[in-house]
């Protein structure tokens, strides 16, 4: 194994352990820890990798995509049901993001990298 890959490993792990495997304060499917993809519409597969057109269509660096698809890939389905960017709502994700990345551990710097991937995904795929 890779030390990337180790660390990478390592930080999945240390996510799982501060946010949960199950339980916690849900009440329907989608409770923390619950992570899909089963082949179905939606799930990680409809996840859009970051390209030199979502960097054109959101004014957006491509190497803040790929950091934010990165964080977004690595860190945001740990916790909740993993959503696609282009379902969400703007100003809710504005609102919730901090929060979330508070909750994750992550940076300041992360933050800005989802949210941006996020908006750029909304801007390419309407």
């Amino acid at each position: 194994m890779s030390i990337a890959n180790a660390l990478i490993s390592l930080a999945c792990l240390s996510l799982v352990v501060s946010c949960g495997t199950g339980g916690g304060s849900g009440a329907a499917s989608g409770e923390m820890g619950d992570i899909t993809d089963d082949g179905a519409v939606g799930g990680i597969s409809e996840v859009p990798n970051p390209s030199p057109e979502m960097a054109r269509a959101s004014g957006t660096p491509l190497e803040q995509l790929q950091h934010g698809h990165s964080t977004y890939m690595l860190h945001c389905g740990q916790c909740h049901t993993y959503m696609i960017p282009k379902d969400f709502f703007e100003d809710e994700l504005e609102d919730a993001m901090p929060k979330m990345i508070r909750h994750a551990g992550l940076q300041p710097a992360d933050e800005s990298a989802v949210l941006s991937y996020v908006l750029g995904v909304k801007k390419l795929e309407g």
